[in-house]
């Protein structure tokens, strides 16, 4: 459980947080090791890429700012080892239906 005041991620209370990396910019997505392929882009600033990390394959799906004309990725997101890829892909009927059913 997180303490009294502290926050769970870094960043400032009043800006965008912090980029570790460069993600693709306006020239289209990058082919780079560190920044991964850009499968999709489900919204203005909300994209899923597959990469490789430190030997690894992940499915990221991650929200981004715009910030001096460069594209960068916040924290708000969500990296998927393989495996529980598998898993997500193996249910989607089953979330389909629970979409139905509460939509």
């Amino acid at each position: 459980m997180w303490g009294k005041g502290k926050k769970r991620f870094g960043g400032g209370g009043g800006g965008e947080p912090a980029a570790k990396r460069q993600a693709a910019g306006d020239e289209g997505p990058s082919e780079s090791a560190e920044d991964g392929t850009v499968v999709a882009e489900i919204s203005k600033n909300k994209k899923v890429s597959v990469r490789n990390w430190k030997g690894k394959v992940y499915v990221d799906m991650r929200e981004f700012y715009v910030k001096d004309g460069k594209t960068l990725p916040t924290r708000k997101g969500i990296s998927l080892q393989l495996d529980q890829w598998k898993i997500l892909k193996d249910n989607i009927k089953a979330i389909d239906e629970a979409i139905k059913e509460n939509a």
